[in-house]
C-alpha cells in the first residue's frame, strides 16, 4: 500500500479568514492526488468555505494549476481568491477532468448561490447498445482521453459564450471523466443555474453540451464483443472557434 503524499497547502484573503488558518499540511492517497480532489477533500473538511474553494484559483508550486493538474509528495498549492480588482460577488464555475466517479449533488450545491431558485443538469452515460449499420453491438466499457491542459481552457471558453448568452445563469458546471467507464456510469455533465427557469439555465446547458463536443479536445474508445475502435467527431473548428483574447 502507498504511503500518502503530504501537501502543503497555503489560504490566501476571504480563503485564510473562512479556513481560519493561512497554512495547512494536508495527506493525500493517490486517488485524490489532483487539484480538484484536493478542493474536494477541503470541501469536505471546511464546509463553511466550499463556496470559496469551488471558484478558488490554484497554484502548484507558484505557478497556476487546474483541477486536472496531478500533485506530487511535497508539492506546494495555494488557493486564492482573483485578484483584485472589480467588485461584485464572484459567480460560481466548475471545470474537471476526474477519474473517478463524480457527485452530482455535491456539483449542483457548488453552483448553486442564494440568489438561484433553477438548476438545469444534463448528464451523458455509458450505454451497452448502440445501432450501426443495421445492428446492435454490444458495448462493454468506453475509454475516455482528453488533452488535459487545452480540455480546460476551451472549457472556460464555453461557459464564457454562455455568459455572453445567458446573463443571468449565475453558476456553470462543466465535467469530463476520463479512464475506463462501464455501462451505466456517467461521462460528461454540463450544468447552469439561475434565478428561474424561465433565466436561461435549460438553454445554456444545451449550448454548453453541444459546444463541449465540438471544441473540448476529448476522445472516446468503445469497446465491445465486436472489437474496439476510437471514434472521431465530425466538426471541423475554425478561427471562430478561438477564444478571444483578454482585453
Amino acid at each position: 500500500m502507498n504511503e500518502p503524499m503530504r501537501i502543503t497547502v497555503l489560504f490566501f484573503a476571504t480563503l485564510r479568514d473562512r479556513i481560519g488558518a493561512r497554512r495547512l499540511e494536508v495527506d493525500l492517497d493517490d486517488g485524490a492526488a489532483t487539484i480538484a480532489g484536493l478542493r474536494s477533500e477541503l470541501m469536505r473538511r471546511y464546509p463553511a468555505a466550499s463556496q470559496n474553494l469551488q471558484v478558488a484559483l490554484a497554484a502548484i508550486n507558484e505557478e497556476f494549476a487546474f483541477d486536472g493538474d496531478a500533485l506530487q509528495d511535497g508539492d506546494e498549492v495555494a488557493f486564492f481568491p482573483p485578484v483584485s480588482g472589480g467588485a461584485g460577488e464572484a459567480k460560481p464555475e466548475i471545470f474537471r477532468l476526474p477519474t473517478a466517479a463524480f457527485d452530482h449533488n455535491e456539483i449542483i450545491a457548488a453552483i448553486t448561490t442564494s440568489r438561484c431558485g433553477a438548476v438545469c443538469l444534463f448528464t451523458g452515460i455509458v450505454r451497452g447498445e448502440t445501432t450501426k449499420a443495421g445492428h446492435l453491438p454490444q458495448t462493454d466499457w468506453l475509454e475516455y482521453e482528453a488533452y488535459q491542459a487545452m480540455a480546460l481552457v476551451k472549457m472556460k471558453q464555453v461557459a464564457a459564450e454562455i455568459r455572453a448568452r445567458w446573463h443571468k445563469v449565475e453558476g456553470i458546471a462543466i465535467v469530463q471523466r476520463l479512464g475506463a467507464l462501464r455501462v451505466g456510469e456517467s461521462t460528461v455533465l454540463c450544468a447552469c443555474s439561475a434565478p428561474h427557469r424561465d433565466d436561461g439555465c435549460f438553454e445554456a446547458a444545451r449550448y454548453g453540451i453541444d459546444r463541449l463536443k465540438e471544441i473540448v479536445p476529448v476522445w472516446k474508445k468503445e469497446v465491445g464483443v465486436d472489437g474496439s475502435s476510437w471514434i472521431e467527431g465530425e466538426y471541423l473548428p475554425s478561427a471562430a472557434d478561438k477564444q478571444a483574447p483578454a482585453p
